[in-house]
């Protein structure tokens, strides 16, 4: 099972979902649906500006548990 690490990362950080939506340019909502489980799929797109706006890897924004 993938572990999604958003809302540990953010919360380390301080972010809030407003604040990654203006790092990011992503939708709200896409963040939210990300933040809270909602979603099974993430396009590659949405991956690449997730990392670059909190400055992580793919190995600390998801963890196989």
């Amino acid at each position: 099972m993938i572990k999604n690490n958003l809302s540990m990362l953010m919360g380390a950080k301080r972010i809030k979902i407003y604040e990654l939506q203006k790092l990011s340019g992503l939708s709200r909502s896409t963040i939210t649906r990300l933040y809270y489980e909602q979603t099974n799929t993430v396009s590659l797109h949405t991956l690449e500006a997730l990392c670059k706006a909190l400055d992580c890897t793919l190995n600390d924004l998801f963890e196989i548990s």
